[in-house]
C-alpha cells in the first residue's frame, strides 16, 4: 500500500513542534517518545502500520483548536483519531504526521429527554451513549459491533451503522448536530438541537467524510424511547445462496425487521467456540429480530415463519427469553473477534442491493477457490452491507497481496451489481485506490474540491479516500 514519502522538513523540526504543542496543552498529552508513539501506528487494520511523529491528546474543543493551529502554521499533517477500530485503516499515520486523539473528550455534555437528544463529546464511546440515557427509557440507535470500544468520533467519520440500522438509519440519520474543528483552528457549529437546519446541509457533507474536513470534537445525537419488546429468531439453511434468497424475499415482501444478520460456517464455528451463542451448525444462518408487543412481534414472526419455510430451512428457532436473545446477540458481536482468534483476516465493506445477494455469495465463493485463500462471510444482510473476511497468513510472503487482489476483486463485483465499495468502514486507505472503479475523474474533483474549502493545505488525514495519483498536485501545494 502506497503512502507519501516523509518530509525531511517536517522530520526536523519535531523538538519545535512538540515544545509549541506543550504550549497548549498539558504535558501528558503530548507524546513525543518513539517508543510511545507506537501505539498508534496503526488502527483494527493492523497490516499496515507506520508510527507518528507526535501524539496528542486534547481534553476540549479549545485544546483541539489550538493543537491544529501549530499544525496548520507548520504544515503539519494531522491523522484524527477515534478508539483505533477502523477496519478500513482511516487513522493510519504518516511518519510525518500528529495523531490527534479524542480519548479525552469523553463528557455528556447534556440530556435533554422532552426533545429526544443528548450531546457529547466525541470520545465517548457508542455503547456508553445508550449506557447514559438507558435508565430513562431511551437508547441510541446505530450499534456497530465495535461499540463497546468504538468512539462517536468515529462513528460520524465513517457514518457508521450496525445490526439495527435496517429500521433505525445510520449515524447521519441519528445525528443532529456537531461542533467541529478546521485545520486552521476555526470551530463550526453545524446543526443543532432541531429537526431543520436552515442553508445547506454542511452536516451531511461532515458525516462519512472520514477526517479529511475537520475534527469533530462535540456531536447533539438523536435518542429512541426502548421498544416494548424484541425477539430474534435464528433461521438456519444449507446454502449460503439460499440464505441470501430468503433475505431478499423477506424485504420484497414489505416486512420491516429491526436486523436482519447473515454468517456462514467457518463464522458460525468460531463464534460457537468463542461465544456460545447456542447456533446450529449449519451451512448458513439468518439472525432476524422484530420489534413491538408480543402480537406485533408473533404477527412480523409468523410472516417470515412463511417467507422462511419456502426456501425450506434446516432450523427455525425463536428465542425463548431475554438471556437467549443477549447470547444470540453476544455471537453476532463477538464474531470478528472469534475469526481474528484463528486466522489473520481482512475485512470488507462492500455494500450491494439485496436482490443481488444469492448472485454476490455465489460468485465470492468461486474467487475464493480461484485465489486459494479462504472467504468467512458475517454482515449486515437487510441492508446488504457485506463483510466478507479474508483469511490469509500475515507471515505467509506474498499472501497481503493475494489477499489485498482477492479484496480488490470482490468490491469490484460489489459495484458492477449495482452497490458500492464501502457501506460504514469508510474507504480509508484500504479503498483508496479502487475509487477510480466507483467514480469518474470528474465526480472526484467534485469531492476534492469540497476537500479544498474546509483544507486547502491538505494537511488532515492524508493518503486517505482519494487515489494519490488524483490528489498529488494538492498534497505538493
Amino acid at each position: 500500500m502506497e503512502m507519501p514519502i516523509p518530509r525531511p522538513e517536517i522530520l526536523a523540526r519535531k523538538a519545535e513542534l512538540v515544545e509549541r504543542l506543550r504550549e497548549v496543552l498539558p504535558e501528558d498529552a503530548v507524546i513525543s517518545d518513539p517508543a510511545e508513539t507506537r501505539a498508534y501506528e496503526c488502527d483494527a487494520l493492523t497490516a499496515y502500520k507506520c508510527a507518528p511523529l507526535v501524539a496528542i491528546l486534547p481534553g476540549s474543543t479549545k485544546e483541539v483548536s489550538e493543537a491544529l493551529r501549530i499544525c496548520h502554521d507548520m504544515g503539519v499533517p494531522v491523522v484524527p483519531r477515534g478508539s483505533g477500530t477502523s477496519l478500513a485503516g482511516g487513522a493510519l499515520p504518516t511518519a510525518d504526521s500528529v495523531i490527534l486523539g479524542v480519548a479525552r473528550l469523553n463528557a455528556v455534555l447534556e440530556t435533554d429527554y422532552d426533545n429526544r437528544f443528548i450531546r457529547v463529546q466525541t470520545g465517548r464511546t457508542n455503547l456508553s451513549v445508550t449506557g447514559a440515557v438507558e435508565e430513562h427509557g431511551f437508547f441510541y440507535a446505530p450499534d456497530p459491533s465495535s461499540q463497546l470500544a468504538c468512539a462517536i468520533a468515529g462513528n460520524i467519520a465513517m457514518n457508521s451503522g450496525g445490526a439495527h440500522c435496517l429500521k433505525y438509519g445510520v449515524t447521519t440519520n441519528n445525528l443532529m448536530g456537531v461542533t467541529m474543528v478546521l485545520m486552521d483552528g476555526t470551530v463550526l457549529e453545524l446543526g443543532g438541537a432541531h429537526l431543520e437546519a436552515e442553508g445547506l446541509d454542511l452536516l451531511g457533507i461532515v458525516c462519512g467524510s472520514e477526517g479529511q474536513l475537520g475534527v469533530v470534537t462535540e456531536a447533539t445525537l438523536r435518542i429512541l424511547r426502548k421498544p416494548e419488546g424484541a425477539r430474534p429468531v435464528l433461521i438456519g439453511f444449507d446454502s449460503n445462496e439460499v440464505a441470501g434468497a430468503c433475505v431478499s424475499d423477506i424485504i420484497k415482501a414489505g416486512v420491516l425487521p429491526v436486523a436482519i444478520e447473515f454468517m456462514d460456517r467457518p463464522c458460525i464455528e468460531a463464534t460457537e467456540d468463542f461465544a456460545k451463542a447456542g447456533y446450529p451448525m449449519c451451512e448458513a444462518l439468518l439472525i432476524v429480530e422484530v420489534e413491538g408487543s408480543d402480537a406485533e412481534i408473533d404477527e412480523q414472526l409468523g410472516l417470515i415463519e412463511g417467507i422462511a419455510r419456502r426456501h425450506n430451512p434446516v432450523e427455525f428457532r425463536q428465542s425463548r427469553s431475554p438471556e437467549e436473545s443477549a447470547a444470540i446477540w453476544l455471537g453476532r458481536k463477538s464474531a470478528f473477534g472469534a475469526m481474528g482468534q484463528i486466522n489473520d483476516y481482512m475485512c470488507l465493506d462492500g455494500t450491494i442491493p439485496v436482490s443481488q445477494l444469492p448472485h454476490v455469495l455465489k460468485r465470492i465463493g468461486e474467487l475464493s477457490e480461484q485465489f486459494g485463500l479462504g472467504v468467512a462471510n458475517v454482515f449486515h444482510a437487510g441492508d446488504g452491507n457485506m463483510h466478507p473476511l479474508i483469511l490469509f497468513d500475515a507471515n505467509k510472503p506474498g499472501d497481503l497481496e493475494l489477499c489485498e487482489d482477492l479484496g480488490a476483486e470482490i468490491l469490484k463485483l460489489c459495484v458492477e451489481v449495482g452497490g458500492c465499495l464501502t457501506g460504514e468502514h469508510g474507504v480509508g486507505i484500504e479503498k483508496r485506490d479502487l475509487m477510480t472503479h466507483q467514480y469518474a475523474p470528474e465526480d472526484l474533483e467534485a469531492q476534492m474540491a469540497v476537500k479544498d474549502v474546509f483544507d486547502p493545505k491538505w494537511l488532515l488525514n492524508p493518503a486517505k479516500v482519494f487515489p494519490l495519483a488524483s490528489s498529488d498536485a494538492r498534497r505538493v501545494a
